[in-house]
């Protein structure tokens, strides 16, 4: 089995920064797309950033700028730094990993981390 395991989560003042982490655990023969998604109370879940192994991010035009999704494919972690946090930014946010185990690609998720943006 493969477990996500997020931190980084928290509450921050608008303008403020934020860095997320999801690390993956268990049997894992590599891992293909990484992404974050988020879910806002009574929305639904919306897409953030991805990163594939290899080749170019691709982000959300609401945060496209303020927040850079990046890997280290050594430790089997992905992060979010989110910068200018503002108060549409909050939501339970979600990390995703399609990971290969024995040959077969599956996607896990983790387990949400909240992000709070009050003064």
């Amino acid at each position: 089995q493969v477990q996500l395991v997020e931190s980084g989560g928290g509450l921050v003042q608008p303008g403020g920064s934020l860095r997320l982490s999801c690390a993956a655990s268990g049997v894992i023969s590599s891992i293909d797309a990484m992404g974050w998604y988020r879910q806002a109370p009574g929305k639904q879940r919306e897409f953030v950033a991805t990163i594939p192994s290899g080749g170019s991010t691709n982000y959300a035009t609401s945060v496209k700028g303020p927040f850079i999704i990046d890997r280290d494919n050594a430790k089997n972690t992905m992060y979010l730094q989110m910068n200018n946090l503002q108060t549409e930014d909050a939501a339970v946010y979600y990390c995703n990993m399609r990971v290969v185990r024995l040959g077969v690609p599956y996607h896990y998720w983790g387990q949400g981390t909240q992000v709070t943006v009050s003064s």
